[in-house]
């Protein structure tokens, strides 16, 4: 599927076209087959994790270009970096414990070369990106009238999550995983 260690396959959109939404509904689901999934997420902004006030966030504030904290059912590490450019996805994948998963799904990072779901709805007011993409692999969405009736894709229904639910585990290879319901075919 790729050139990962793993299965790893990306949602792309324009934001507000429903990337979270989409995989705080498909996430559930396959952690109910047992896969193990990681998520990476592409942020356009500064953001913090942490909570002032924290004995981490202030370690972390106080110089520690590395935070770790951990505790016996989570731990984060928070890294300070000064360069100019977010990481690109193969280095973000290596700071996963890749040995621990079945799946890595990625929200966003749409000019990076690695297979992605389109999620397109016209009222979000953007254009397609499959043209101009070849790494794109599918386009869901909930506005069939505006794609091309020569889309080479596989086309989904965006509010079908046990639709997208099949065309992942099938793109990953993962379709033997046992369904947590009944599943029907995205065709």
């Amino acid at each position: 599927m790729s050139e990962f260690s793993l299965p790893l396959l990306g949602f792309a959109a324009w934001s507000g076209t429903g990337k979270t939404t989409l995989l705080t509904q498909l996430l559930p689901r396959l952690k109910q087959r047992g896969l193990r999934v990681g998520c990476i997420k592409h942020a356009h902004h500064d953001f913090d994790v942490d909570i002032p006030g924290k004995d981490s966030y202030e370690l972390r504030h106080a110089g520690a270009s590395q935070m770790l904290i951990a505790s016996a059912k989570r731990s984060a590490l928070m890294i300070e970096s000064a360069q100019p450019e977010l990481p690109d996805l193969r280095t973000l994948v290596g700071q996963l414990h890749v040995n621990e998963l079945d799946l890595i799904l990625v929200e966003g990072f749409k000019a990076e070369t690695y297979p992605k779901i389109e999620l397109y709805r016209a009222s979000v007011g953007k254009p397609l990106l499959y043209p101009n993409d070849p790494t794109i692999i599918a386009v869901a969405t909930d506005s069939f009238a505006e794609l091309s009736q020569d889309c080479p894709l596989p086309v989904l229904d965006i509010n079908s999550i046990t639709q997208i639910e099949q065309f992942v585990l099938d793109m990953s290879q993962l379709s033997h995983v046992s369904p947590a319901s009944q599943v029907r075919g995205y065709d």
